[in-house]
């Protein structure tokens, strides 16, 4: 099958079935898949914590509204985070990146302030989110995008302090029953000349 009829039958899980684990190599596959995720200038100012943990998921899922249950009942859940503070988040790219990547990131965007480089650090981890969602697709692992979360709850828990929550995905198998399904609920897009242009 090929990339593009895997992307018309990926949609968001809302129902997964407990029994329907993912291996551990296709875990590890993705976590490599979602360490060669683009971000701008290769700023890379995220963590991804991957939860297979039952009592860190049970917490979560208290803190996580709607979503508890596919918390509970998928294989895992990967919470994204980006770094806090963006002095911590220049020393590292000071670290790790050449001299023109650093001086883009001081003459680009740390001059727009804090609450723009946060907002620019966040773009930079919804990025992964795609590729994540598209790699799942690829492998036949279905997914859960989750901004329905109590991201502050989260970081609480997890206590990676130098990072915070933006959201999360839950992955696994789909449960027979999920009223989600395209054969239950079809997909719903636009018309593909309303968003796909050119010039």
């Amino acid at each position: 099958m090929n990339f593009l009829e895997q992307m018309k039958k990926r949609y968001t899980v809302k129902k997964y079935n407990p029994q329907g684990k993912i291996s551990a190599e296709q875990i590890t596959e993705l976590k490599e898949i979602l360490n060669l995720s683009p971000s701008s200038i290769n700023s890379q100012p995220w963590n991804f914590i991957f939860i297979n943990n039952p009592e860190i998921r049970e917490q979560l899922a208290e803190v996580s509204y709607f979503n508890k249950e596919k918390v509970l009942e998928s294989s895992h859940v990967i919470v994204f985070q980006v770094m806090k503070n963006p002095e911590e988040f220049e020393k590292q790219i000071e670290e790790n990146l050449p001299e023109g990547s650093v001086n883009y990131y001081r003459t680009m965007v740390k001059p727009n302030g804090e609450a723009a480089i946060r907002s620019w650090m966040g773009h930079q981890v919804y990025l992964s989110l795609g590729v994540l969602l598209s790699a799942c697709a690829a492998m036949g692992i279905d997914s859960t995008p989750m901004e329905g979360i109590e991201a502050d709850k989260y970081d609480a828990i997890l206590k990676n302090n130098s990072y915070e929550t933006l959201f999360a995905v839950a992955i696994g198998e789909r449960a027979d029953s999920d009223s989600n399904h395209p054969a239950t609920t079809p997909k719903r897009r636009l018309k593909s000349e309303k968003v796909i242009l050119e010039s």
